[in-house]
């Protein structure tokens, strides 16, 4: 079947369009007073792992905004959930590891798991979603970094440095490199299974990658997204995104990745000079700035577009929406990517 707003899967491609496709990363979720009834009545676990509830977040925002793509809704932790480690999501303090990895001993205990016994919810979400969408718009899947998996397993929860994670890498290279290869397998096999699931594209998010330095990044955390993209860009498109990680994007624009994401604290042209000027790129709006007023959001949106350029480029914010921004100025960010005239 054919897509019918294809726009996002075009400006993969490179093709030339009238306006640059857009979405918001997290888009699904926390900053929609509908998603708020379903957040009232079931925990974040339960959203992830009832394929009802998750396809129903993930149109949510199809419906209200009419973005050019939709994002399922789910977590990067389901992954270390398959792979035989606790994950709890606690109130008030975010992800929560009752038992972190710390040695070699605990790394054994980790499984690659079958992806259809622990994670078969989630193809499930994917084929529902489908059907909402009726083909519609695409849908993109995603999944965290093996870097960024490791940093909750190791660290046990949220941090500002992860330092808990970077000791680990350093005091036992062996250990680390061994749970990020059993991450990064089970990360493969999981986006494989949703592609054949049905979504369009794959966004590999590597949240945490800019803790890294340029020569730590390399080895703890890009060689394993180096190897999902090997696995995947022939099955679909995949996007890159390390926050933080502008001094990666001249190795990330040879990976083969169909398009490389990018924070607000890296400008358009930097961005076009670092990655050679030839491959899509996606982003890069300050979340935060969607609290400015809509006129202004909506003048820095056509400022920002005329600065990348429309083609080989998806609008899209720097990193995820945040929670507490007006639904007003979130329909104001999509609108004046519609609105925008080359």
């Amino acid at each position: 079947m054919s897509i019918k707003n294809d726009l996002f899967l075009r400006a993969l491609k490179g093709e030339t369009v009238d306006r640059p496709p857009v979405w918001m990363m997290r888009q699904a979720g926390r900053y929609l007073p509908e998603f708020m009834e379903i957040k009232a009545k079931y925990d974040f676990f339960t959203r992830c792992q009832t394929p009802e509830l998750a396809s129903e977040i993930t149109v949510q925002p199809i419906r209200r905004y009419g973005m050019d793509a939709a994002i399922l809704f789910s977590d990067i932790l389901v992954i270390p959930q398959a792979m035989n480690i606790d994950v709890e999501m606690k109130p008030n303090v975010g992800p929560w590891l009752p038992n972190p990895i710390r040695s070699a001993k605990d790394v054994e205990q980790v499984i690659v798991p079958d992806i259809n016994e622990t994670l078969g919810y989630v193809m499930d979400a994917i084929k529902m979603t489908k059907e909402k969408l009726n083909d519609e718009i695409p849908l993109i899947g995603f999944a965290g970094s093996p870097w960024t998996i490791l940093c909750y397993c190791v660290q046990g929860q949220g941090s500002k440095n992860f330092d808990k994670a970077k000791e680990f890498c350093f005091t036992q290279p062996l250990a680390a490199h061994a749970l990020l290869q059993k991450i990064t397998d089970t990360t493969i096999a999981y986006l494989k299974k949703k592609v054949e699931a049905g979504v369009n594209a794959v966004q590999v998010f590597d949240s945490w990658g800019g803790m890294l330095s340029p020569v730590d990044y390399q080895e703890f955390s890009w060689q394993y997204i180096q190897q999902i993209i090997d696995a995947l860009k022939d099955e679909a498109p995949v996007i890159a995104f390390g926050k933080g990680c502008w001094f990666a994007l001249d190795k990330m624009a040879k990976s083969g990745a169909s398009a490389l994401g990018v924070d607000w604290t890296c400008s358009a042209r930097n961005a076009r000079y670092l990655t050679g000027g030839n491959i899509t790129l996606q982003g890069n709006f300050d979340p935060t700035r969607l609290f400015s007023p809509p006129s202004e959001i909506k003048r820095m949106v056509h400022e920002m577009i005329n600065e990348f350029g429309k083609d080989k480029y998806i609008v899209n914010l720097g990193h995820g929406i945040l929670p507490n921004i007006p639904i007003e100025n979130a329909g104001a960010f999509i609108e004046a990517v519609k609105e925008y005239k080359a």
